[in-house]
């Protein structure tokens, strides 16, 4: 008995945290207090940050969360946008970034990345076209951007020529013509 009262009061003494006189965890890595009166962190800030840190779907949760707050303008529609096509949404994307550029033709982030998913889905004369009004607006000033219209400038310069080298193999036959003759032929 005498042991588990002299266990329990060792115990109780271990849990106090020095210089206090109250029980409470040792390690100190308790939460900070909330001040239920101070203001929140943007959702737009919040959902960049994520997304730079590759987290899509808690990205696009912090800008619906923006959206509740600030209502839908062009930034929400883009950032949500951007949130689908990194997720590999990329009809969702489409129309979200056609929403935002309805909302605001010259707004240069909605249009690269509009041009981005025209990309993915293999429609480059379009996605050329936006990323060229992308370029004019940003007066040629980011290199992502200009990367993305070569690429597409060489993406539908050559899509006839690739799209026949992909989808077609040669045939090649080789035919006898008389002793020791033989003509190599090709459907080509």
């Amino acid at each position: 008995m005498r042991a588990a009262v002299w266990m329990g009061f060792s115990l109780v003494l271990s849990a106090c945290v020095p210089g206090t006189g109250t029980l409470g965890p040792v390690s100190g890595n308790e939460p900070p207090p909330v001040n239920a009166n101070a203001e929140g962190v943007d959702g737009l800030l919040v959902g960049h940050r994520l997304m730079a840190a590759g987290e899509y779907d808690l990205a696009l949760n912090a800008y619906y969360r923006a959206a509740g707050e600030q209502g839908i303008n062009v930034d929400v529609l883009s950032a949500i946008g951007s949130a689908d096509l990194k997720l590999g949404r990329l009809g969702q994307a489409e129309d979200i970034l056609r929403q935002a550029i309805k909302a605001d033709p010259t707004f240069v982030p909605a249009l690269n990345n509009l041009g981005v998913v025209l990309m993915s889905a293999g429609k480059y004369g379009e996605a050329r076209s936006f990323f060229q009004q992308a370029y004019a607006l940003d007066s040629g000033n980011s290199d992502e951007i200009r990367e993305n219209l070569k690429l597409a400038i060489a993406q539908s310069e050559n899509l006839g020529y690739d799209s026949l080298e992909q989808t077609e193999e040669p045939q090649f036959s080789l035919v006898r013509r008389g002793e020791g003759d033989y003509e190599l032929l090709s459907n080509l």
